[in-house]
């Protein structure tokens, strides 16, 4: 199921657990946040709003409050001695979509726990004696290749014979 939902002049389109960042919105990190201006609920079956859904809201969890990095607005006119650089960052929230909910239901208001994933299965002790040699012939196999693709430089075309500079006259002593 997927919802496309409007806050701070844009739109997202969204399923649950997605993670996306927006425009900062009011809420500390680990609450429930809804969404009310839905536009648009898909899944078996796509239900288009006029503007919006009725009884339609998507909840996240707030995750983090941060800030964007700096951007720097430099304004400079020419030949007047006029300069201004100003420095901006944006505030934005980190959300993770908990709920996609329809016909006027309420949000759990309590952040559900998250699954923890396994660990990955550690490679065989076959798998890895296998592994570290090839890797350590590669790095030889790669300086080799690019040393034949480097062309060889020639000396530099010239006189072979030193000539006398021009405009100086060789003079001999008496």
């Amino acid at each position: 199921m997927f919802a496309v939902f409007k806050t701070g002049g844009k739109q997202y389109r969204v399923a649950a657990e997605d993670v996306l960042k927006v425009d900062k919105v009011k809420g500390e990190p680990g609450e429930i946040v809804e969404f009310g201006e839905v536009l648009v609920v898909g899944g078996d079956s796509v239900t288009l709003g006029a503007p919006t859904v009725a009884g339609a809201t998507v909840a996240a969890e707030v995750l983090d409050q941060a800030r964007g990095p700096k951007i720097i607005a430099f304004k400079k006119r020419r030949r007047k001695n006029s300069r201004r650089k100003r420095g901006h960052r944006q505030e934005f929230t980190l959300l993770r979509i908990t709920e996609i909910l329809t016909d006027g239901k309420k949000a759990n208001q309590t952040a559900q726990p998250r699954p923890k994933r396994a660990p990955a299965p550690a490679p065989e002790a076959s798998d890895t004696a296998s592994a570290a040699p090839e890797a350590a012939t590669e790095k030889p196999r790669k300086a080799a290749a690019k040393k034949a693709q480097k062309p060889k430089s020639k000396a530099p075309a010239g006189k072979t014979k030193s000539a006398p500079a021009k405009g100086k006259k060789n003079k001999k002593k008496k």
